[in-house]
This record gives structure tokens, sequence and C-alpha cells, in this order.
């Protein structure tokens, strides 16, 4: 398959997901736009890109200001008419079993909810012009059920997916792709400090490789590992009575970042 994508946008560029599709999608002919809030990892991102042919443009951004992102991403596609914006800036909140605090939840909001909006509603409105091109919206496997440990982070990423569900279809007729993206436990820098087990833990290139091949196959849904996808499957078919039995048991959310935790 030759490869389809000429300019590419990636927020939450400075680890974890972000940073793999930043260095799997570099090669010489492709321009890429990454940012991210962390200036020392990003820069090593833009080295390893430039290293290997791309044309880099590196920024720091706050994804919650609107007329920030749309003043960028207009940009991005003056420099180079875009062909795939990736939304993948998140945060997460660590509860310590005490909950998430309504500052908290209003970040996470502002962030995984209204910075993915952000990003995309620029992006949208000069791909329906051209009648092509694709967004990809980072989602997660976590926004299939309200945990009680991260019930903010949850709903956020479940907003992102239903969104992202129903404007796959609304942008279909005017020649407009779009993916949700649902990872599981992928390397990055919050599950390097997680203290409870991850199943099906993986590593942050590979997810990579993963996402790339749902998008080049144009998935509506890129949802992985598949043991994930199983036992997801049996949690949204599970009795509610039966998950507040199993609420205490459910592993607690390690701190903020710029890109996703992989949950």
């Amino acid at each position: 398959m030759s490869f389809q994508y000429n300019a590419i946008l990636i927020t939450g560029a400075s680890s974890g997901i972000g940073a793999a599709l930043a260095r799997h999608f570099a090669r010489t002919g492709v321009t890429l736009f990454i940012s991210g809030r962390n200036q020392t990892r990003l820069q090593l991102v833009e080295n390893d890109c430039r290293a290997a042919g791309a044309n880099v443009y590196a920024d720091i951004l706050d994804v919650t200001s609107r007329e920030t992102m749309e003043a960028y991403v207009t940009h991005c596609d003056e420099i180079a008419p875009l062909s795939l914006v990736i939304a993948n800036a998140g945060i997460s909140a660590g509860t310590g079993g005490l909950g998430e605090s309504p500052e908290q939840v209003r970040d996470i909001f502002a962030t995984n909810v209204a910075g993915v909006l952000n990003t995309i509603d620029p992006a949208i409105k000069v791909m329906r012009t051209r009648k092509r091109g694709q967004i990809a919206l980072v989602a997660s496997q976590a926004s299939w059920r309200g945990l009680p440990s991260a019930p903010a982070y949850c709903a956020s990423k479940a907003t992102v997916r239903v969104y992202g569900e129903g404007l796959r279809g609304a942008l279909a007729p005017d020649g407009v792709k779009v993916n949700v993206i649902c990872p599981g436990f992928v390397k990055s820098r919050i599950t390097d400090a997680n203290d409870f087990p991850m199943p099906f833990f993986m590593q942050a290139d590979k997810a990579a490789k993963k996402i790339v091949r749902g998008l080049e196959r144009n998935k509506g849904m890129i949802a992985f590992p598949w043991q994930m996808n199983l036992i997801i499957g049996m949690l949204k078919m599970t009795p509610q009575w039966l998950m507040d039995l199993a609420a205490s048991q459910i592993p607690k959310k390690t701190s903020s970042s710029d890109t996703h935790d992989g949950h």
C-alpha cells in the first residue's frame, strides 16, 4: 500500500502514542505538525522525525484555547494542506481513591473534550471545502464503562468516542473520513508510574502500527488489544449491581499528562 498522507497534524505528540505516531509517519516528503506541552520531550520527537527526512513544525500549544487552535490549524493548512489530523492530546487525574476534584473534572473536560473540538473543527472546515481529508479522535477503552476511580476521564472519552462515531457518518458525504481510536494500556509517562497490574500492556510503537493500519483501512473504530475488546464486551453486558460489587477493586489512574496513558 502506498503512503497516503502528505501533511499530518498530531496533538499530544511529545510522548506516548502521539510521539510514536509522529515517528512512524516521519519520512521524506511528509510534513508533520506536532504539538505538546513539554518543550524538552517535544524537541526529542522533532529531532527524530527530522532525522527520518520529514519536514517538521513543532509547537507548544494549549488545546483548550479555541482561538489559539483555530489560528494554529488554519496556519498549518496554509503551509501544507492537511491530509490527516489526529486529536490525541488528553489528560487524566490521579484520585488516590478520593475521587476527582471539581477542578480536575473541569480541566479534564476542557482538554479531553473541548480540546478535541478545538483541534478538529478548523480541520473539518478546510477538509469539507476540499472534499477530502481524514480526522482521527483518540478516545480510550475506558470510554465504554464509567469507572469509579476516574468518572470524568471515562465520561470525557465516552463523549469523544460517541461524537466521533456520529461525525463519521455526518462527514462521509463531504469526502472526509473520521476514525475513533480506543487504545488499551500503552506505555507512556503515566503508565510508567502506575503501581497496579496493567493487562495486555503494549509498547507505544506497536500501538502506533495498529493505529496506522486502521487509519489506512479507514476503520470506523480502531480498538485494541483484542483481548481488552473481549473484556470490554463482557463489561458492557454486566449488570450494574455486579459492577457496584467490583468497583472497589478497580485500579486508580495516576497523575495528569499531555498524552494518553493508554486507558
